[in-house]
């Protein structure tokens, strides 16, 4: 064994206190000491540690339902989603706070709401908009497929900048989800028309210029309003309106609202067709039903402090401020017009359901926080609307969260918008598919220009400015009770106005007391009396029988219980005034809907009765509309108002008249109980008849529009600047007269009409289509053989022939049923017969022009 080599303890201690070891011990302490290397992520946590300390530090932090840091040097914008947060759904909720009406954005205007998840994937939030429109029994066994082939929708995604290491919560940039157009479209989608340059249309969106204007957090929602800012240097359209400062840079401001899902023992109801609620539609994909449907109706949650009471005051009413934006002198009547509702109410077992409170000057909220529901009012350049009553529901059960009524001061004024006049306004919204809710109401511009009606009536007959201050005190009534209506979960009632026969609509004692209409919720005619008449109720004051019915199916705790609910509604076809039609069914445009009592602007259980005598209390008010309207030391403008006005009226009559030709009744009862009628039934021949009768008097005869030459020599508006350069200010009677005679004919010829007169031929309709165009042609051309027929007969012939040539399709294709066709034909025929006796040379022009089109036939 070789021997251990050993040291000794003098060497050993001189090697290891020797200079040298020394010196290399001093070199390797001063070497900085290598650290642990992290796990690449644990140094990706330990940056959005940094990172979020630094945020903090750097910005103003606000707490709420969401938190938010702002940072106070660039004031960029940071949402906090806290761990808790993530994986649950939320409602999101967006409403226009200032905008221009030209592109569909003005103020109050609300969006759409959506069931909004926030999501984490990896180092990313998304937030996505869930499907709530189908259901699936969670006990069959289908449910467990619910996901299949159904498309969420992921809105936003944004990258995560900070981590807090202690609680978890997550730092994301607000700018890049609520400065872009992620979260809801705010630019229409570009139409053929805006693509020629037809419109004005927005410009591309600012980034730069984009900004948030105000951030809002409260314990169950947080707001974000964005003014998004669209830049065009070079516009195609410039804007006409003066609501636009500079067509280059126009701005829209928002407002995003994120909510918490309620959570709360709110029970839905669900739609029933014989009732008009707007519901959020949801199909039963489980179900074997024809009718699938579980759509849910819109209501507030209203709980009773004493459940076992027949009347009930809720725990919390559903609260009003009226903004003090308001009037003072117009305060009481908003007020009072707005609690009338709780008549309605009252008989569905709330008392004082609602309570309107009035906002105070130095109020240290605005009306955009959506925890206020606020009678809000407004005076646009361009107004869309005099009134506008729109509410956000919660898409899983249909509870109304909250709502806004916008009035507009136009709707007060003696101010005609020429442009909207005559036609009618698409209330379709231009940024896609939109629940019914939040369509246009339109009744504000209806009352307005039947506001101006009764004032030309009202200084004809010499009653002075008491009454017209009665007929406008019922006008913002209806006003307010019908756009409350809206935000209370009740649709339009077009057949409301069929509650009366002509001559009970002037008995104030009855309809005070009734109703003078069925339903607020009408579009009706103003009930102006005829001179021998005394007059009666402008408009109606108080929930009708049809409104208060419908509360009592939406909101009695009774209607919980299936019979009984089922036997309320079942006196829908046997009570007068329980009948009704929404915007699906009226027959506002040609060739829309089928039962011509759903139709705006009629009043009376006799459309006809009632429009004759309307055209005649106009015809005799035109007869003294110089001498009335005239206001002393001021131009003429007053005249051409009330003559656009009388127009208007005499237009709209005629229209309802024209509904009843080839109409059909309707009657949405279930199979199982009693009805007065069948589901469909046309309209009597009798009625049809009576109907092409008047219309052929008062539309298509010769002296159906004989004004006396006087009065069309004061038709002036007042100078504007150049306002006349383009078109010249002479006042074009033939074009107005002629869209008056084009809109009767637009309905009676149009595809659906005539393809309809043909299918009801096979179930009752005793009126056949032959009969129908050869009322229409001898009324056209009743022929003055002595004399020329004048320029609007004249017009009107012209007009009349190329439709036949066109529905005949004789020169161009035609989509018209063959018998309709057929039909044309002979009767182009027919007149080239009837006129080639006679010299004049209109009508051996009208003679050429058929020859000329059968020859290429």
């Amino acid at each position: 064994m070789k021997p251990r080599h050993v040291w000794p303890i003098a060497v050993l201690f001189a090697l290891t206190f020797s200079p040298a070891s020394f010196a290399q011990e001093e070199e390797e302490s001063e070497k900085p000491k290598e650290e642990k290397k992290l796990h690449p992520l644990e140094e990706a946590k330990k940056k959005l540690g940094e990172k979020f300390e630094e945020i903090r530090l750097a910005s103003e932090k606000s707490e709420g339902l969401f938190d938010y840091y702002r940072d106070k040097r660039d004031g960029t914008v940071y949402l906090a989603v806290e761990p808790k947060q993530l994986g649950k759904e939320f409602v999101y909720f967006s409403h226009t706070v200032d905008g221009i009406a030209s592109v569909g954005q003005f103020r109050g205007r609300f969006g759409y709401e959506q069931v909004l998840a926030i999501e984490r994937h990896f180092d990313k939030i998304d937030f996505t908009a869930r499907n709530h429109a189908l259901y699936f029994d969670p006990e069959n066994a289908m449910s467990r497929a619910a996901d299949a082939n159904v498309s969420d929708a992921v809105l936003a995604s944004a990258p995560i900048l900070a981590e807090d290491p202690k609680k978890g919560t997550l730092l994301i940039e607000a700018d890049g989800i609520f400065l872009k157009e992620l979260m809801q479209q705010v630019k229409p989608s570009e139409t053929k028309n805006d693509s020629e340059g037809e419109r004005f249309r927005l410009g591309k969106l600012s980034e730069e210029r984009t900004k948030f204007t105000k951030l809002g957090n409260y314990p169950k929602n947080t707001a974000f309003t964005v003014s998004y800012v669209y830049e065009d240097l070079h516009p195609k359209k410039f804007a006409e309106e003066p609501d636009v400062t500079d067509s280059r840079f126009v701005s829209i401001e928002i407002q995003h609202t994120l909510i918490a899902m309620p959570e709360s023992d709110y029970y839905p109801r669900y739609d029933d067709p014989r009732v008009g609620f707007f519901n959020t539609q949801v199909t039963d994909m489980t179900s074997t039903s024809h009718v699938p449907y579980r759509d849910l109706i819109h209501r507030w949650k209203l709980v009773p402090k004493n459940p076992e009471a027949e009347v009930s005051e809720p725990v919390e009413p559903i609260t009003w401020w009226i903004e003090n934006t308001t009037p003072v002198e117009l305060r009481a009547t908003i007020r009072d017009a707005a609690l009338a509702w709780n008549q309605a109410f009252e008989k569905a077992g709330w008392k004082n359901a609602l309570v309107i409170k009035q906002q105070p000057d130095d109020a240290d909220w605005e009306a955009g926080d959506i925890r206020y529901n606020v009678l809000r009012w407004t005076s646009s350049p361009n107004p869309r609307f005099g009134g506008y009553g729109p509410s956000f529901v919660n898409p899983r059960s249909g509870e109304i969260l909250g709502a806004d009524i916008m009035l507009e001061w136009v709707f007060l004024t003696n101010r005609v918008r020429y442009s909207t006049i005559f036609g009618s306004e698409d209330s379709s919204s231009a940024l896609g598919p939109r629940r019914l809710a939040h369509r246009q109401c339109a009744i504000g511009n209806c009352l307005h220009h039947a506001n101006l009606f009764g004032k030309s009536a009202i200084r004809l007959t010499g009653l002075g400015k008491l009454e017209e201050d009665r007929l406008m005190k019922e006008a913002l009534y209806y006003l307010v009770l019908h756009e409350l209506g809206h935000t209370l979960g009740l649709g339009h009632n077009f057949k409301a106005s069929q509650l009366h026969d002509p001559a009970k609509i002037f008995d104030r004692q009855l309809t005070e007391r009734v109703g003078l209409t069925a339903s607020v919720m009408e579009y009706p005619a103003i009930n102006v009396a005829p001179p021998d008449q005394e007059q009666g109720q402008y408009y109606q004051t108080n929930p009708g029988p049809y409104d208060i019915w419908a509360v009592q199916f939406g909101y009695s705790r009774k209607m919980d219980d299936v019979d009984t609910r089922e036997a309320h509604l079942a006196l829908s076809a046997s009570q007068p005034g329980l009948d009704y039609a929404n915007d699906a069914d009226d027959m506002r445009a040609p060739g829309k809907g089928i039962d011509p009592r759903a139709m705006l602007g009629d009043m009376s259980s006799d459309g006809i009765a009632y429009g004759i005598q309307r055209m005649d209390l106009v015809k005799s008010l035109l007869d003294d509309l110089v001498q009335t309207a005239v206001e002393p030391e001021l131009s003429f403008q007053s005249v051409t108002d009330q003559w656009e006005t009388l127009l208007w009226q005499y237009s709209g009559q005629l229209n309802a008249i024209a509904r009843y030709v080839g109409g059909v009744y309707v009657q949405r009862a279930l199979a199982g109980q009693p009805r007065t009628q069948n589901p469909l039934s046309p309209v009597p021949a009798e009625t049809q008849r009576r109907a092409l009768e008047i219309l052929a008097q008062y539309a298509f005869a010769p002296d159906a529009f004989s004004w006396d030459a006087e009065l069309l020599q004061h038709l002036q508006t007042q100078r504007r600047g150049w306002d006349f350069e383009a078109d010249g200010e002479d006042p074009k009677v033939l074009a107005e007269i002629l869209k008056t005679q084009n809109a009767v004919l637009d309905h009676l010829l149009h595809k659906n009409t005539l393809d309809r007169i043909l299918n009801t031929e096979l179930y009752g309709n005793q009126v056949p289509l032959s009969e129908v165009f050869g009322s229409l042609t001898n009324a056209v051309f009743v022929l003055e053989r002595d004399s020329e027929p004048n320029s609007i007969r004249q017009s009107l012939q012209r007009n009349y022939v190329e439709r036949l040539i066109t529905i005949a399709g004789i020169e161009n294709r035609s989509d018209f049923p063959q018998p309709a066709r057929a039909i044309a034909f002979g009767q182009l025929e027919s007149i080239a017969q009837q006129v080639r006796p006679i010299s004049n040379p209109h009508l051996r022009q009208i003679q050429h022009r058929i020859e000329k089109a059968l020859r290429n036939n």
